[in-house]
């Protein structure tokens, strides 16, 4: 009866489906239930699984003494993308204890104006290289411009050449981790073997007395972090962990290209910010580009969801999983909850406009939620939101002009961007030969 009734468990799974909708996923299992409903029964690689979205799912999510990350995060996902070890499947004081190295590295406001000048630097000579007749896209520049500047934060040393490559190679992580049926997948497990093999040394040489790692920077942090019992982390955990401190500042590159789309789509926001940056005499994002930043990063789908396993018995709105079962957090679904946010289809910057304290908006999820400290929400958003208000302030300027072909989004595919990244060129420029642009 027990594998009859295992057989009939996996039959309902409805693991393939994710695969096959993307991001439409969600929609699909919220049919289950009426209209406004806050969890919905599904299955996930043969566990029963409770669905869950808006404030209500984001406070039982983020309950330790009913739920926890640990091992929930399919292996597929989790060695690739963060990496074997890492804070992201720790729980308790074991994940507290971690975090706080990240806390000091990434989270604390002098680290926040340390790398804005670095941006600032990095993206004007993107938009010089623009104006100059190059064509690079939205996203591409992003990807070298961040990477540059986060790494050159974070005290790596290296060319800034040599610094493009690596960031490229820890953005093309971002982008195959979610598709493991292709060959973008592979890919991103052989660039993940050499970034770690990459960040061990760097960690080896700095212990070893061959290289320098400035006071505060996140190199000089995971080189010399200590787990609770006193004992320094491997170098190949520290690197991992340094790594860890820097993709994700690569990763909003993705955020950069919908904001190229979302730009196109509203030359007058682009006014508005083109205008804050000219009085403010800075391309470090003004109160205007934030809102647009934050407006992207909850309107544009990056992941679709985060797994996690229920400790104790749980119910939220009348459906219950037994500990041992999942809990999975609409992450896409709660940033357009109907409850928790006016007219959340629209996309409206303005929303944001005069909000401080971003953390407080229990539904707004794009880097995770719950305190910052103790719960799982990513210490570098703070980060994340500067190097995208500068993007969109750059991408704001009247000299540039974003083309309007293959801003098309595939939301089948994990994760996703528009396809073209978003392409810019000089304003004025007339078109090109479609054979010779790069």
């Amino acid at each position: 009866m027990a594998s009859i009734t295992a057989a009939a468990r996996t039959l309902r799974d409805d693991s393939p489906h994710l695969l096959l909708r993307g991001y439409g996923f969600g929609k699909r299992i919220w049919r289950r239930v009426p209209a406004g409903a806050r969890s919905a029964p599904m299955g996930l690689l043969g566990d029963p699984t409770v669905f869950v979205r808006g404030a209500e799912g984001v406070e039982l999510f983020y309950d330790e003494s009913r739920i926890r990350r640990h091992g929930a995060m399919p292996g597929i996902v989790q060695e690739t993308l963060f990496g074997h070890g890492s804070v992201h499947s720790l729980d308790g004081e074991e994940h507290r204890h971690r975090k706080a190295t990240f806390l000091t590295v990434a989270y604390e406001d002098e680290q926040v104006e340390r790398l804005r000048p670095l941006l600032a630097a990095e993206w004007r000579a993107e938009l010089d290289d623009w104006l100059s007749g190059g064509e690079r896209s939205a996203y591409d520049a992003a990807v070298g411009a961040f990477g540059r500047a986060v790494m050159r934060w974070a005290g790596l040393p290296g060319t800034p050449a040599a610094k493009t490559r690596w960031a490229a190679r820890l953005a093309q992580i971002v982008d195959g981790f979610g598709v493991p049926y292709s060959p973008e997948y592979a890919l991103a497990w052989l660039n993940r073997s050499w970034s770690d093999r990459h960040a061990q040394r760097l960690i080896e040489a700095v212990r070893d007395g061959d290289l320098d790692a400035p006071e505060g920077a996140a190199l000089r942090a995971w080189t010399w972090h200590r787990d609770r019992s006193g004992v320094l982390l491997s170098a190949r955990l520290a690197g991992i962990e340094l790594q860890n401190s820097m993709r994700p500042m690569i990763a909003v590159a993705r955020f950069v290209a919908f904001a190229a789309k979302e730009l196109h789509e509203r030359p007058e926001w682009r006014e508005r910010i083109a205008a804050e940056s000219a009085d403010r005499g800075t391309l470090d994002g003004g109160p205007l580009a934030v809102a647009f930043a934050q407006e992207i990063r909850r309107t544009a789908p990056f992941v679709p969801m985060l797994p996690a396993r229920a400790v104790a018995d749980v119910e939220l709105d009348g459906q219950r999983v037994q500990a041992g079962g999942r809990v999975v957090l609409d992450i896409l679904g709660t940033n357009l909850d109907e409850r928790s946010w006016e007219r959340p289809d629209s996309f409206a910057p303005e929303r944001f406009v005069g909000v401080e304290d971003y953390e407080a908006l229990t539904a707004f999820v794009p880097h995770g939620g719950a305190d910052v400290a103790t719960g799982h929400r990513c210490p570098g958003e703070k980060l994340a939101i500067a190097g995208l208000a500068t993007a969109v302030t750059v991408l704001s300027d009247p000299g540039v002009t974003i083309l309007g072909d293959g801003l098309d989004v595939d939301l089948r595919r994990l994760p996703t961007k528009p396809a073209s990244g978003g392409r810019v060129q000089k304003t004025g420029e007339g078109a090109r030969c479609p054979f010779h642009r790069r």
